[in-house]
């Protein structure tokens, strides 16, 4: 058993190939960015801002991706395959060691999918947190909200560009960060 690591949390955030509608014949929704940033857990402070471009193995980003992501077919080209990519999660963040987070449970879903499709190890360990519903818990919403809509509740802008990974990312561990400074302040009352 790999030893948990509990000094930072991986906010990752993915964008995959997508289509308005039925997905066309043949093709599969592929991974094509892993936004990646460190929230260290004492201090919680944001680092690390990467996003991982990844090339698609089962389908094309088509016109519809491109206006939801602004990602091209010719951007994720040159990207990393899925297996160089998790591996890259694996080695330079250690994710398999430490507790990993995202907006809800479609990244770890289609993390667990792809890596059982292509036969890639999955990069992560078992704990993995879901800011969507924690943020709708602690702020006791009666439903979930998307990430955008998250930021509007708190008054706070979107940071970088939406359905870019690297910067979904950034906007969800700053949001992650306001949960644990929040929870800290109580704890010393």
């Amino acid at each position: 058993m790999a030893k948990r690591l509990l000094d930072r949390i991986l906010v990752v955030d993915i964008e995959a190939t997508c289509w308005d509608g039925t997905v066309p014949p043949g093709e599969t929704n592929d991974i094509i960015e892993i936004g990646v940033t460190e929230l260290d857990v004492a201090t919680t402070e944001r680092s690390g801002r990467r996003g991982i471009l990844v090339r698609p193995e089962r389908s094309t980003v088509g016109a519809f991706c491109t206006e939801l992501t602004t990602l091209t077919q010719a951007d994720v080209e040159g990207g990393a395959t899925f297996a160089e990519a998790c591996a890259t999660l694996r080695t330079e963040y250690r994710s398999h060691e430490r507790v990993w987070a995202s907006w809800g449970d479609y990244d770890r879903q289609q993390f667990e999918r792809q890596c059982r499709d292509l036969g890639v190890p999955y990069p992560f360990g078992t704990r993995h947190v879901n800011v969507k519903t924690l943020f709708s818990l602690v702020h006791a919403l009666p439903r979930e909200l998307g990430m955008a809509g998250a930021l509007a509740h708190l008054g706070r802008p979107l940071e970088g560009t939406h359905h870019r990974g690297v910067d979904d990312a950034w906007n969800i561990a700053g949001m992650l960060a306001d949960l644990l400074g929040a929870g800290r302040s109580t704890d010393r009352k």
